[in-house]
């Protein structure tokens, strides 16, 4: 597969065949960094996890060069930090037994930029090649901008699919942002009770980010334990964690639906449960 940058590459932890790797995949993600893949979609990495008939594909969209650094990384250059963490994101594709790992390894800045057409051209070769039943990708919510750059890329690609191209469902899921204030009826219920050794493992490779200052490993672990305990006020846990998602297939399948609008309605639902819950007490 040929990408815009000829410094992307497309990792395979089982050496198969690469038109094989990417035609397995069931199970897409499609993130801005390297580490948010294990941060927000490790449900559908562990409902891959050794099964012959699901496969997870990793996309990692950006370079990471921007990374904050610390102790033993403190005086990596940019370009130092982008080989440690394409090195990381092997090692989690190895743990989690991925079908293949993808880094296009573009620039953030030409991410947030519309008038790119380079990495919606890329994602749409991706998403041709591994025709996935389930895209992941970053909810309209987060708030980092090459998150949200990211999200939008994904979706002008997924608008650029053929109605018998489409992935059946597409998860906007939480990294930068929590998604806990949702109304419940609104939010895509991903559990994380099995396996925490490997959520553990795979979040823990990333020592770049957890040495240099960065505990992700220990809160993307504290919000999955308590979603799971602050999901239902008046009922027993029903998971040992959860993560949240949107389900964003609208905005593949309706391309006259404005993202802004979108996500406002969200937000509008989110307003009127407070108010009327406050009505109610008053």
């Amino acid at each position: 597969m040929k990408f815009h940058l000829n410094t992307a590459e497309i990792y395979i932890p089982d050496n198969e065949p690469e038109e094989k790797a990417l035609s397995r995949t069931t199970h897409l993600c499609l993130a801005a960094h390297q580490d948010d893949i294990e941060i927000m979609a490790a449900q559908p990495i562990i409902e891959c996890f050794q099964q012959k008939d699901k496969w997870f594909t990793g996309v990692v969209v950006t370079d990471g060069r921007g990374s904050p650094r610390n102790s033993i990384y403190e005086n990596y250059s940019d370009d130092e930090m982008r080989l440690v963490r394409f090195k990381e994101q092997r090692k989690a594709a190895i743990v989690g037994e991925f079908a293949a790992q993808i880094m296009l390894d573009i620039p953030s800045k030409i991410i947030k930029d519309a008038s790119r057409s380079e990495p919606v051209d890329d994602i749409l070769a991706i998403l041709r090649a591994t025709k996935p039943k389930v895209v992941y990708t970053h909810n309209l919510a987060d708030k980092h901008d090459t998150h949200v750059g990211v999200a939008l890329r994904v979706i002008e690609a997924l608008r650029k699919l053929s109605p018998a191209e489409r992935p059946e469902r597409v998860v906007g899921c939480e990294v930068w942002r929590a998604l806990d204030w949702m109304v419940d009826s609104d939010k895509v219920t991903m559990d994380l009770s099995r396996h925490e050794n490997l959520q553990f493992a795979l979040l823990g490779v990333f020592d770049s980010q957890i040495v240099g200052g960065k505990r992700y490993d220990l809160a993307s672990m504290g919000r999955r334990r308590a979603n799971a305990t602050y999901f239902e006020s008046h009922g027993v846990d029903n998971s040992e964690g959860l993560s949240y998602g949107m389900d964003m297939t609208v905005l593949m399948n309706d391309v006259s639906i404005d993202p802004a609008k979108f996500i406002g309605d969200f937000m509008q639902r989110f307003k009127d449960d407070v108010n009327q819950r406050i009505i109610r007490m008053s």
